[in-house]
């Protein structure tokens, strides 16, 4: 069976996404700093991808095969930390602070709330 132009199309598309897209894109070549210091730039990359077609005439010619369409992506690569490497301690320094999970949350201001109870407890003795 024949691939029709749209498949093309598609294919041709995401061969280009895969070009750019590759294990260096999200965690990158490591930098080694005059004092020793390794970095390793780690990023999140985001891909949207469409596409649309249209295969039809508005008189049918028998010797053509008539055909319309269009395909686009886009990738977005956005930094989110850098791991630190120096002599054996590894350190993991967030570009902006990450987002906190309920879970994280509750387990942070599980210390708070500790010293407020046994506060209260100390109050009732």
């Amino acid at each position: 069976m024949d691939k029709r132009p749209f498949s093309e199309l598609m294919e041709t598309a995401m061969q280009k996404v895969k070009e750019m897209i590759d294990a260096n894109t999200i965690i990158g070549e490591p930098i080694t700093t005059p004092d020793g210091v390794t970095l390793i730039p780690v990023s999140k990359v985001s891909i949207g991808f469409a596409g649309g077609g249209l295969d039809t005439a508005k008189k049918p010619d028998p010797t053509k095969e008539s055909f319309g369409g269009g395909v686009g992506a886009g990738v977005k690569v956005e930094p989110v930390a850098f791991v630190v490497i120096k002599e054996n301690d590894v350190e993991l320094l967030y570009v902006a602070a990450p987002e906190a999970s309920t879970l994280d949350k509750l387990v942070d201001s599980v210390p708070g709330i500790l010293e407020k109870v046994s506060g209260i407890v100390q109050v009732i003795k």
